[in-house]
C-alpha cells in the first residue's frame, strides 16, 4: 500500500535510491529544475512510473512542504527494532552509535537531527510513539532523504528502551544545559546520546536513567540552541572522537 507522499528533490531521489518502494513519481508539468535528470533516470532503472502534473496539483499533494517541482508516493517505511539497529553496528564492526529523540515536536527538527545522524555514522535513532513528531513529508523533506538510510525505531518507552541499551553494554549521554563540557567527555565504546526538545529539554526520567549529562559552551547571551543544532554539535564531536580513534589504530597498524 503506498499511503505516503514526499516531496523535494534530494527527498525523492533517495526514496528511488532506498529501499522502500515507490508508486509513483511526479513532475511539475513544464517544468525541469536542476535535479530532475536524475530522478528521471533513476524512475526508468527502478521501473517507476512518472507523471506529468499543473504546479496546483503539487501544491494540493505537498501541502505546506516545499516540492520544488518534484513529489512521489512510497510506501510506509519500515521501523526497525533496538536489536537491528544494534546488528547494524556489529555488521560494520563498530561500536553502536545511536541517538534517542525525546519530545521532539517540531517535524524540521526531528529531519534535520536524523540527516545530521546519518552523516555523523549513527547506526539508529530512536523515536517513542508518543511526544514525537510523525515522519511526515516535512520531515522526510528537511532530512534530504536521510530517512531512506538510517534506521528508525519506535517505542512505547524511552526509559525501557534506555535500559535495553545499557545491558548491550552502551553508555547513556544526555545533552542538556548543566552537564559537563562535550569536548571534555570521552565517547569512547558504545554510545546512546539523548536529545530533547527545545522546550522542556531531557525528560526527568530519561535523564536520571542516563549516565552522564553533557553540554555545550554558550558564551554570547543566548542561554540556549536549536535543538537540532545542539544535537549536531555533540553528534559530531562523538563522530571526531571515533575518526581519531580509527586513525590511531591505522598508524599502529602500520
Amino acid at each position: 500500500m503506498y499511503d505516503e507522499l514526499v516531496a523535494g528533490r534530494n527527498a525523492v531521489y533517495e526514496a528511488l535510491c532506498g529501499s522502500r518502494g515507490v508508486d509513483c513519481v511526479y513532475l511539475q508539468r513544464g517544468a525541469r529544475p536542476k535535479g530532475v535528470a536524475k530522478i528521471l533516470a533513476a524512475c526508468k532503472e527502478k521501473g517507476v512510473p512518472f507523471k506529468e502534473v499543473e504546479r496546483e496539483k503539487l501544491d494540493e499533494m505537498a501541502g505546506e512542504v516545499p516540492h520544488q517541482g518534484v513529489a512521489a508516493t512510497i510506501a510506509p517505511i519500515a521501523y526497525r527494532s533496538i536489536e537491528e539497529i544494534l546488528e547494524i553496528a556489529r555488521s560494520r564492526g563498530e561500536a553502536p552509535f545511536v541517538v534517542l529523540c525525546d519530545g521532539i515536536l517540531d517535524p524540521h527538527n526531528l529531519g534535520a537531527i536524523i540527516r545530521t545522524a546519518e552523516c555523523a555514522g549513527a547506526h539508529g535513532v530512536i523515536l517513542p510513539k508518543r511526544r514525537s513528531a510523525p515522519l511526515s513529508a516535512a520531515v522526510y523533506k528537511t532530512s534530504a532523504g536521510a530517512c531512506e538510510h538510517l534506521a528508525i525505531c519506535r517505542v512505547g518507552n524511552l526509559v525501557q528502551a534506555i535500559e535495553s541499551l545499557k545491558k548491550a553494554g552502551l553508555w547513556l549521554y544526555c545533552a542538556d544545559m548543566d552537564g559537563q563540557n562535550c569536548r571534555d567527555t570521552d565517547f569512547a565504546g558504545g554510545v546512546g546520546l539523548v536529545v530533547g526538545s527545545e522546550g522542556e529539554g531531557v525528560s526527568k526520567l530519561v535523564k536520571e536513567r542516563c549516565d552522564v549529562t553533557v553540554s555545550l559552551p554558550l558564551r554570547g547571551k543566548i542561554t540556549s540552541l536549536n535543538a537540532s543544532v545542539a544535537a549536531g554539535i555533540v553528534l559530531y564531536e562523538v563522530a571526531n572522537q571515533r575518526l581519531a580513534a580509527e586513525r590511531g589504530r591505522g598508524k599502529e597498524r602500520g
